[in-house]
């Protein structure tokens, strides 16, 4: 599923902008094909098979296991870590804590539990306490690990990270942002709270868009990192609904799987991301092929605006 590296280059100004057009387009055509190879592939099945053992949590369990443990990305009970992964807690990890629900037999009325029923005052006897359904009574603390405080059989992974000699491509990025009207830094990773993400873009009123993003050592990646947040900057401000997220992310990855190809990188790996994001199908990429190519085009040009001065 290798992303050909070859640099592409269109240097006849007066037919520029419908050459990079025509190659984006059948760019994304060759994106949503390999989106639909990976789905298939027998690593994303061993993936999705993987997390679909992980609970989803409530919103007030991921802020206490946030608060709790910042990088925290699968978390999972002690005997679960066991009996389904066979991974074990290391020794002296501490347990992060949230509220499970207990389930029971509630009383139709109260909705206690047969325990609190009888202590309630509620008159309720049609039926008796072993007929009653089941439902929610109440919640307890309970301890969950997560996957960087265990060891053992290694999770199955995807392979999003982009590739190849990315050159002063970097440097270049982070130069242009001004242009672009972003604020960008670089994060080191013991400084990084925003867990597995490997960049944010932050929408701030009468502000600039402020994109951050966790440094590593593969440069190739950093970069393609560092375009999916500027995409989200310059396309998304004001479109922060749940519904869009999908197609936000579709388009981003979009936009930095086709400036990597331009300048050379295997992006491959977006395949990968896209294929693990439930929502839109990748054909929706094609959907948005002008705002996509739009934004790839404001990317490239002040890039080699840099690039040819130097």
């Amino acid at each position: 599923m290798a992303t050909s590296s070859t640099r592409e280059t269109f240097d006849d100004s007066d037919t520029r902008h419908d050459e990079m057009h025509s190659t984006i387009e059948t760019w994304l055509e060759d994106l949503v094909c390999e989106v639909d190879d990976a789905v298939s592939s027998e690593q994303f099945r061993a993936w999705l098979d993987v997390q679909s053992r992980f609970h989803d949590y409530s919103h007030r369990n991921t802020l206490l296991i946030k608060l709790q443990c910042p990088h925290a990305t699968k978390v999972a009970g002690y005997r679960t870590w066991q009996n389904e992964f066979d991974r074990h807690v290391k020794e002296g990890e501490k347990a992060i804590w949230i509220w499970a629900p207990i389930i029971a037999r509630q009383c139709p009325e109260c909705e206690n539990s047969p325990s609190y029923h009888e202590r309630s005052g509620c008159e309720y006897d049609d039926t008796e306490p072993d007929e009653w359904e089941k439902g929610l009574v109440g919640f307890r603390p309970a301890s969950v690990f997560d996957v960087s405080q265990t060891e053992g059989e290694p999770l199955p992974e995807l392979e999003t990270e982009a590739n190849g000699d990315a050159d002063e491509l970097v440097s270049v990025l982070l130069e242009v942002a001004s242009a672009l009207e972003l604020d960008v830094g670089l994060v080191p990773p013991q400084e990084w709270s925003h867990g597995s993400a490997k960049g944010i873009c932050q929408y701030r009123l009468g502000k600039q868009p402020l994109v951050e993003v966790r440094d590593h050592e593969n440069e190739a990646d950093l970069s393609i990192t560092l375009v999916h947040e500027y995409a989200h900057a310059l396309l998304h401000s004001g479109t922060d609904t749940e519904d869009e997220r999908s197609k936000r992310e579709l388009e981003a990855e979009a936009v930095g799987y086709i400036v990597g190809r331009y300048f050379g990188l295997d992006t491959s790996g977006s395949a990968f991301y896209l294929a693990a994001w439930e929502g839109d199908e990748p054909e929706t990429i094609l959907d948005r092929l002008e705002r996509i190519s739009s934004t790839v085009q404001e990317i490239i040009d002040v890039v080699e605006e840099v690039m040819s001065d130097e």
